[in-house]
């Protein structure tokens, strides 16, 4: 059975302008820019060269501690080693690759047959899933091998998160309509990791072709698909175990704390490729879609591809108010749009000026809306007012570090108050001000 869960709102979907399009290769472009940190944890150190000749699918960056490596998505000639934008607004480390459209494939890529699969343990599959560079494709980018490897003899249920509920991104969708089987595959390899004989599939009723397709390739599998109601934020992790389980992830804790593990229906993909495959995780479906696009599309992209190449590939009809890496509710805007894609990156969402809300010197109205809307129980009209305050204990008072950054609070504000930026602000001074006290 499948419950609800507290707050969260309803926007417009606007999933009709790409759900139809059916998931088309990206040429490869002529040069890829590889960052060496796409995951939570320590960035890698570049592993090549400038004019060091790679291969494609071989390993060109990895790091001791919270890491997992990044690989070569075309072959070709590294061209330079150094920073590059990043779509969360820094510039990072990365490898500059100019493709010499010969697709060599590294030797050491080799599929596995089923008896070899069915032979491997716990740790080397979950060895495997770490040197294939594989990590939450939802937006979170944490190394699945960690995930998956923690919670062996703690979690009793492993749930994929196919909600993608978010506006306009329909790349999990399309996913899961064209390859159920390897979705369900990757889960199955979850499962066996975890020591599991069921796992569920969360997705919302709006994407009625893809639970048919999970549900056929579900048969005799042991996974179970929940039809969730859709609202936003379903597929948020916390809200998506409630949903489901009707457990409650308590303040500051994590998923396993409940026993359960949520892996994204995209990262399902990239184990299985890993596992049967032996191919690491080199490309990513992107949903590139907005109001002003002109043909909407979901694209087989291969990481380190610029924003400025898919975006010239669909086409805007003006020019755009806001370039977003992900959905309208959580994504980051852009401020330089040669920043690749990266092993995170589901959607670019271009939008017009028809979008633009901003209000200047907005001030809250203390109604109370946001309090409504906000799934993780919380008071943002509260957590707002403690920023003037400049306060960082009063800031944790609030319990601001539980928010999620979903956005209800903002989506629902009638004066259009920055409510997440302003969290955001207030959770990095708490950080910053947790690190002063270590030294």
């Amino acid at each position: 059975m499948a419950f609800s869960f507290f707050g969260g709102v309803h926007p417009k979907e606007n999933k009709h302008y790409a759900e139809a399009r059916s998931v088309q290769a990206f040429p490869a472009p002529d040069l890829v820019v590889i960052p060496m940190s796409q995951h939570i944890g320590a960035p890698c150190k570049p592993l090549v060269k400038k004019n060091d000749i790679v291969t494609k699918g071989q390993k060109i960056g990895d790091n001791q501690g919270l890491c997992v490596p990044v690989h070569a998505t075309v072959s070709g000639k590294v061209k330079a080693v150094e920073n590059r934008a990043h779509t969360n607004g820094s510039t990072v480390m990365s490898v500059v690759i100019e493709n010499d459209h010969q697709d060599t494939l590294c030797p050491d890529i080799q599929p596995r047959t089923q008896a070899e699969v069915d032979a491997l343990t716990p740790e080397q599959l979950t060895g495997i899933i770490r040197e294939a560079g594989v990590v939450g494709m939802g937006g979170a980018s944490f190394p699945t091998h960690v995930k998956l490897s923690g919670a062996i003899g703690k979690a009793d249920t492993v749930i994929v998160n196919a909600g993608e509920c978010e506006p306009y991104i329909t790349a999990d969708d399309r996913l899961c309509q064209e390859m159920p089987e390897v979705v369900v595959s990757g889960l199955m390899i979850a499962m066996k990791i975890l020591g599991l004989k069921e796992g569920h599939i969360g997705i919302e009723d709006n994407k009625p072709k893809a639970i048919d397709a999970l549900k056929n390739a579900a048969i005799g599998t042991g996974v179970v698909v929940d039809v969730l109601p859709a609202k936003y934020p379903q597929g948020a992790e916390k809200q998506l175990i409630y949903a489901i389980t009707k457990r409650e992830v308590p303040s500051g804790g994590l998923p396993a704390a409940v026993g359960c593990v949520v892996i994204n229906a995209a990262t399902c993909k990239a184990i299985h490729d890993a596992v049967y495959l032996g191919m690491p995780l080199i490309e990513r479906i992107v949903t590139v879609s907005g109001d002003i696009v002109l043909e909407p599309k979901n694209l087989m992209v291969p990481i380190g591809t610029s924003f400025n190449e898919l975006m010239e590939a669909c086409g805007v009809s003006e020019n755009p108010y806001k370039v977003l890496s992900g959905g309208p509710m959580m994504g980051a805007a852009q401020y330089d749009l040669s920043v690749p894609t990266i092993k995170a990156c589901n959607a670019i969402t271009i939008l017009g000026h028809a979008n633009n809300f901003y209000v200047e010197d907005s001030r809250c109205l203390r109604c109370g809306k946001c309090i409504d809307a906000c799934p993780m129980k919380l008071m943002p009209v509260m957590m707002y007012k403690s920023l003037y305050t400049n306060d960082v204990e009063e800031m944790k008072a609030t319990n601001i570090m539980d928010c999620i950054e979903c956005g209800c609070c903002a989506f629902t504000c009638p004066a259009s108050v920055p409510l997440v930026l302003g969290f955001r602000s207030a959770k990095q001074r708490i950080r910053d001000a947790a690190a002063a006290a270590k030294k």
